[in-house]
């Protein structure tokens, strides 16, 4: 059992709250999505792994079972081309879980007209290997979801 921890503060809402069909469907994964504060802050790692994929709006970390989390940090916010992002951890870093990864500021996202909500998604695994939590507020680091 992975016990996947929230990147970000703010309202677990559900992945079917997510403003892109490709999250909201599950075709990436299942997991949960998170509004975010509107303060600056930081992204923080949801399980204790290795980055493999790091871009300034996302990224992937996997674990020591294989078990690989994303967090996307808003929607369409790859258009910004890392505007607005600041990388604290490097691709191929060892992190703990609740260790910073990405600094960004989810208002200055959603004055430009993209929504901040962040998806976080288990990849690779089937609907049912996932249980989530309550919605409501998280601070980074609580428990977001499990993950058999």
């Amino acid at each position: 059992m992975t016990t996947v921890l929230a990147p970000v503060e703010g309202v677990a809402v559900g992945l079917s709250a997510v403003p892109d069909p490709v999250f909201s469907a599950g075709m990436v994964g299942p997991g949960t999505a998170i509004d975010p504060a509107r303060e600056p802050g930081k992204a923080v790692a949801p399980i204790a792994g290795k980055i493999m994929k790091l871009h300034p709006h996302a990224y992937v970390i996997v674990g020591d079972d294989g078990k690989g989390v994303l967090v996307h940090l808003g929607i369409d916010t790859v258009q910004l081309k890392g505007k607005g992002f600041e990388l604290l951890a490097a691709e191929g870093d060892r992190v703990r879980a609740g260790q910073p990864v990405v600094a960004w500021d989810p208002a200055a996202i959603e004055a430009g007209g993209r929504s901040p909500v962040c998806p976080v998604v288990a990849l690779d695994a089937p609907a049912s290997a996932v249980t989530a939590m309550a919605g409501g507020p998280v601070c980074a680091g609580d428990e977001l979801f499990l993950w058999d």
